[in-house]
């Protein structure tokens, strides 16, 4: 068994935040329907390196779901929306907000007609002045306190290659969804989830919530900046935690040529053995972390002298023999061919009926009792005949719903 085997969710998101929340109930086992309009996801369209054929935008975030149609704007929409509903554990919905109210199921009619239903809704805000705004990825990160402590320190405020503000509220989403399930096995009660894009980001930037507070007692010697006001400044690769880290340039000096280095005060007497100044271990202008940190940047310099000479996988290699913390910046296509990562099943390559295979991530939630499987996405409307089938919706009706655009 699976461990979510035997929960129904009633998929009624798009796009990236929702997609990524009800693809990881997908991956631990729950059966995923994902309700889209007859036009289907929006995402299906968008970025299409391939004529009529689902994106890579949509295919990499629907993966283990089924797909079916319905047009909720008509009555008879309606009526098979409230079967789906009695028969669901769970509804995930990333629609604006009021949306579903004024589709006519209300947090009360939804209850009403499932009292166990975990109700869960991804939304840009939170109810306050912020509440009917529109939000996106990079907004969610502008105002979740990730671009002004992102970027260096002269530069302008940059956002994060990762999506911390879509697929990080979906796994917010996630643990709220499960806590509800366990509690309704002692409640008998579903329960309302609600996870707001801006509050999700500002979870990931607690760390810098910290500094700031830490600002009120002097500059932050961790940083590598030379002034500081009254906010948490941009430190550019700095890892502005109790251990001093930075990217340092390798051979033979592209673009991504490059390894983050971590100075644990008991990695510096081999480190500095390994970049060929050994004598640095013990001179007391270099030995200890209270020597070392008020010229951090002359400290990598003296590390990148040794590094710029050798590819980073050598760096690697030297460096952890030494128990020194460091990793490589890999670049997308390095990821994609990373034999590891494949062995691991984390980067995984999935058969899809139209466009052939493509290559995604897989589930980074390993249970050793509910191994995934990633399977391919559904085409639009793929299951209608089956899951409409299962409430009782004969093939003849099929035919008239679809006929008359109800599905």
């Amino acid at each position: 068994m699976k461990a979510l085997e035997g929960v129904r969710v009633l998929d009624m998101t798009h796009v990236q935040s929702g997609p990524s929340c009800t693809q990881l109930l997908a991956w631990l086992g729950a059966d995923v329907v994902k309700l889209e309009a007859p036009t289907g996801d929006i995402t299906r369209q968008q970025l299409r390196d391939l004529p009529g054929v689902d994106s890579l935008y949509f295919t990499m975030l629907n993966c283990n779901k089924r797909s079916i149609t319905l047009n909720m704007k008509s009555e008879r929409g309606k009526e098979i929306f409230t079967e789906l509903v009695r028969s669901a554990d769970i509804l995930v919905e990333n629609f604006g907000p009021g949306a579903v109210d004024r589709m006519g199921f209300t947090w009360e009619r939804l209850q009403e007609l499932n009292p166990r239903l975990v109700y869960a809704s991804i939304k840009g805000f939170g109810t306050g002045r912020y509440a009917k705004f529109k939000a996106y990825e990079v907004i969610a990160q502008a105002m979740g306190g990730s671009m002004s402590t992102t970027g260096f320190e002269e530069g302008p405020p940059l956002a994060t290659g990762a999506q911390i503000g879509d697929s990080g509220t979906g796994i917010h989403a996630v643990a709220g969804i499960l806590a509800a399930l366990y509690q309704r096995q002692r409640s008998g009660r579903g329960q309302r989830v609600q996870v707001a894009m801006q509050h999700a980001v500002l979870n990931l930037c607690r760390v810098k919530l910290r500094d700031q507070q830490r600002l009120a007692h002097g500059p932050l010697r961790e940083y590598p900046n030379r002034m500081f006001g009254d906010e948490v400044p941009r430190s550019g690769n700095a890892s502005g935690g109790g251990q001093p880290g930075w990217a340092v340039r390798c051979a033979p000096g592209g673009p991504n040529d490059y390894i983050y280095v971590i100075v644990q005060p008991v990695g510096w007497k081999p480190l500095s053995s390994v970049i060929g100044r050994p004598e640095l271990a013990d001179d007391p202008e270099w030995a200890t972390p209270e020597a070392r940190l008020p010229k951090l940047d002359k400290m990598f310099q003296l590390i990148e002298e040794w590094t710029i000479r050798h590819d980073k996988w050598t760096v690697l290699d030297r460096l952890n023999a030494e128990n020194i913390p460091c990793g490589p910046i890999l670049s997308t296509k390095e990821l994609v061919a990373d034999e590891s990562l494949r062995e691991e099943g984390i980067v995984v390559t999935v058969d899809h009926p139209e466009r052939g295979a493509f290559v995604t991530v897989g589930s980074p939630l390993q249970l050793s009792d509910s191994p995934v499987e990633v399977v391919t996405p559904p085409l639009l409307g793929e299951h209608n005949q089956e899951v409409y089938g299962e409430l009782g919706v004969s093939a003849d009706e099929l035919a008239r719903l679809k006929a008359n655009g109800v599905i």
